[in-house]
């Protein structure tokens, strides 16, 4: 067995000897790994923003302001049967003045026209909140047939069109992603194969001379391989000094633009550290060693 001294010696002499072509393939595997987490972010945040849409999606009715609370309390436990129906929220006329007067605290105008009508102009509503967003237009047709004479107005809002945006969006990119990233795991691998025949021609009187001491395969082609583990590890780690503050930078954007939804990419980076970056750390190992050992073998005629 070759000695762990002479190989980790010989791999950095390459690595050193040829350091722009170490450049080269850290950068061509940054880019790859950038690629990736990027997409994989981009995913995310389209996953977040699907659920967090999901969960807001509510369909309203409006009552008549006159109904007595007894029979407003008998329609919303009628709907809330309904196996298809989350929950069922009921708002006095007293709770919507409330919150209409917190909504527009700040605009004067609104809150002086409300004074000079000086009675409470909204009206008692139910929100009913379906199970599930695929079952929205089952509930919706449900409150179409549903025959009440307590019922003013309804409100069907439809957020299909948002969400069928969004997963368009997403769809796109991923395809576009996927077709970056091929490029280049193609490219990071031609780049490692490359790197590593221009090692091996630089070692190529000091690989001879070994066969004719003797010296075993494994002790050719090991210090190529860890060269492969050296690019590896040095692209993880800068990706992920590089990757985490773009996020920290990016997520106070995002909590701005998703306001009143749960939307925190760095918290899912952070508590999956380990799973993502040992899953890219693992990938990238194999593209380096399968394109060392194809380059060894041909080149060194091992």
């Amino acid at each position: 067995m070759p000695s762990l001294y002479h190989i980790i010696k010989f791999s950095f002499q390459d690595i050193v000897r040829n350091i722009w072509l170490t450049i080269v393939t850290i950068t061509i595997l940054l880019l790859a790994l950038f690629s990736i987490n990027t997409l994989a972010t981009v995913r995310l945040i389209s996953d977040n923003a699907v659920a967090a849409i999901k969960e807001k999606i509510d369909i309203s009715l409006y009552l008549k302001p006159e109904t007595a609370e007894s029979e407003i309390i008998a329609l919303k436990n009628k709907i809330a049967a309904s196996a298809k129906v989350k929950e069922v929220i009921y708002t006095s006329k007293q709770s919507a003045i409330v919150s209409f007067r917190a909504k527009y605290e700040n605009d004067p105008t609104v809150l002086a026209a409300l004074q000079e009508l000086g009675r409470n102009p909204l009206s008692p509503s139910l929100t009913v909140i379906p199970k599930n967003f695929d079952e929205s237009n089952l509930v919706i047709n449900d409150l179409k047939m549903l025959d009440s004479s307590i019922i003013e107005s309804r409100d069907f809002s439809d957020n299909s069109a948002i969400l069928n945006k969004i997963n368009n969006i997403t769809k796109r990119v991923n395809e576009v992603g996927l077709v970056l990233i091929m490029i280049f795991v193609l490219t990071s691998l031609l780049v490692v194969y490359n790197t590593i025949r221009v090692a091996i021609y630089t070692h190529r009187q000091e690989i001879e001379i070994m066969r004719l001491v003797g010296a075993s395969n494994s002790f050719i082609f090991m210090p190529y391989v860890f060269s492969a583990l050296v690019y590896a590890l040095v692209s993880i780690l800068i990706i992920i000094s590089i990757f985490y503050p773009f996020l920290t930078l990016l997520q106070p954007y995002l909590e701005t633009f998703f306001m009143g939804y749960n939307v925190n990419i760095l918290s899912y980076f952070v508590d999956n550290f380990f799973l993502i970056f040992g899953v890219q750390l693992l990938a990238v190992l194999v593209i380096n060693i399968v394109a060392s050992l194809f380059a060894v073998r041909k080149y060194a005629k091992v």
